[in-house]
């Protein structure tokens, strides 16, 4: 075979193998357009990719904006390892391995996350009273499906409504809560303002107050509170000494690092910690299966 015909082979043998990796990796493939529907017309589904691109912040994305992603491979194990009980004090020393994904992920491979170890899930819903995730069905059925215990979260936006209003709009989009024993609480998203002003021209009595807010209206609607996602940077910033939840809300830290580092104030301890970004968000649950199930079960 000549070196001409030889390389044109390669070059259609790399072209055919791409569709194949992309579906091996559907995992992980950001996905930034709306899902395939026939009933919607052209200028339909160009408006949602514009509300997509506009309104379409995952968990994290602005805290590694601002505070970056430190971790490696060598701290990813560690991070799903028992942590000391020097560094935490009356903790379970066990781990759950889980997950959170938004519609960058697209139709996400539950079995093949499902073999890898993971055991529960929060899912984008919603940001705040205008976004949501075009691809919420597949992830949050899909997960359910196959087996995962999983929940949906919320980006907060506390300058554009009331944390009322996008409690309410949380719910009624997703981020309700049954007792079936695989549905987690919802989780409130706070972090660094991806349009503006860190802490979205509040001051921290005005944060803790926003968030009271939705907590209570997300309480009233479900029977549960919700859980909050955070870090520690943020959270000291712009919600302070303010208030304080951690008497009714299991803390959710991000901190992409070997270990969980200094809380945000008012909590003693976390119940779930987000590690890495990398390839996708993943996270750490703080005790044994049998306490994702019991918050599940509320």
């Amino acid at each position: 075979m000549s070196t001409s015909r030889r390389g044109r082979r390669a070059t259609l043998l790399s072209v055919l193998a791409i569709p194949t990796v992309a579906l091996l990796l559907g995992s992980t493939a950001q996905a930034t357009a709306a899902p395939y529907n026939p009933d919607q017309s052209a200028s339909e589904i160009t408006a949602i990719n514009a509300d997509i691109q506009t309104h379409n912040h995952e968990l994290g994305s602005q805290i590694r904006r601002v505070e970056g992603d430190s971790s490696t491979p060598a701290s990813k194990v560690a991070a799903q390892q028992p942590q000391p009980a020097a560094a935490l004090p009356n903790q379970v020393l066990a781990t759950v391995p889980g997950m959170d994904v938004a519609s960058y992920q697209g139709n996400v491979n539950w079995a093949s996350w499902w073999s890898q170890g993971k055991r529960f899930v929060w899912t984008k819903a919603t940001e705040s009273t205008s976004y949501t995730n075009p691809y919420f069905a597949q992830q949050y059925n899909g997960s359910y499906n196959q087996g995962f215990i999983r929940g949906a979260y919320h980006f907060a936006t506390p300058n554009t409504s009331s944390g009322a209003a996008q409690a309410t709009y949380f719910v009624a989009h997703g981020g309700g809560w049954s007792k079936d024993g695989k549905t987690l609480p919802g989780a409130l998203d706070m972090e660094y303002n991806p349009y503006g002003a860190t802490c979205y021209g509040l001051s921290q009595a005005a944060m803790g107050a926003w968030i009271r807010d939705f907590h209570d209206t997300y309480h009233a609607k479900t029977g549960r509170w919700p859980v909050i996602y955070t870090s520690a940077s943020w959270w000291n910033q712009c919600v302070g000494t303010s208030q304080n939840f951690s008497s009714t809300v299991p803390l959710w830290v991000a901190r992409y690092a070997s270990s969980a580092g200094t809380l945000p104030n008012g909590w003693g301890y976390y119940t779930v910690w987000q590690y890495t970004s990398s390839p996708l968000d993943q996270d750490t649950f703080n005790g044994a299966l049998d306490r994702v199930q019991a918050l599940a079960n509320g």
